[in-house]
């Protein structure tokens, strides 16, 4: 599916966060690996297993097929699109750079997927062993292209005020950063809250970024976020 904006990237924003990759992977593995749902679905566990929080950090199979990016990476949608990933998964784990455990949960099997390190590899032995329980397991259902994707600009203007061309640019830049979706979802919350201001607006989307979407109460936030 190609990006429906433009065809030539603008540029990296002010506040892009960095991913740590393997050195390996953009070197001798970038010239092994020959399919491409194979590196997209390695590079996007390795971005998700960043933003995790807490130890063990895994990423399940539902997960990533309920992952907008990955799935629109592939261009394709619903039972195509998770298929491709299954594939892409398990050709990342026969090369070794993916390990997984197989654990029961609920009456099914799930998959954990996380970077094959030796550390790695010890933590989902004794996941899959028993000797190390996990919290609940998300429920994650393949994502698919909503029918109408949200005017962020047309939102805000609804819900807060006038653009201003400064207002414009932060909005454009937060497209770069965060999935519409969250920004829909936080100028709904700030609204909801009466904080009608952008920079409400953001810190919500810093807060998402750092502690995970949907945890705590908004209240006060300590300081920018630093973005990868």
């Amino acid at each position: 599916m190609n990006n429906p904006k433009d065809t030539i990237y603008k540029g990296f924003p002010r506040k892009v966060r960095y991913v740590p990759v393997p050195a390996p992977l953009l070197e001798s593995l970038l010239e092994e690996i020959d399919d491409l749902a194979e590196l997209k679905c390695t590079l996007r566990v390795i971005a998700m297993l960043h933003v995790k929080k807490g130890h063990p950090r895994f990423v399940t199979l539902g997960e990533l097929q309920a992952d907008r990016t990955l799935t629109r990476s592939l261009g394709q949608d619903g039972d195509s699109a998770s298929q491709s990933i299954e594939q892409g998964m398990a050709k990342a784990v026969r090369r070794g750079t993916i390990a997984v455990a197989s654990v029961e949960e609920s009456g099914a099997r799930q998959q954990l997927f996380t970077l094959n390190t030796e550390v790695n590899r010890t933590t989902l032995e004794k996941i899959a062993e028993g000797a190390t329980q996990v919290s609940p397991l998300p429920v994650s259902e393949p994502w698919v292209e909503p029918e109408d994707t949200p005017n962020i600009f047309a939102l805000y203007e609804q819900n807060v005020g006038m653009l201003s061309p400064m207002i414009a640019d932060e909005l454009r830049e937060a497209e770069e950063l965060y999935p519409v979706e969250w920004i829909s979802e936080a100028i709904r919350e700030a609204v909801g809250l009466n904080k009608r201001s952008w920079r409400y607006i953001s810190r919500i989307l810093e807060r998402w970024e750092h502690e995970g979407r949907g945890h705590g109460k908004p209240g006060r936030y300590s300081k920018k976020a630093v973005r990868y």
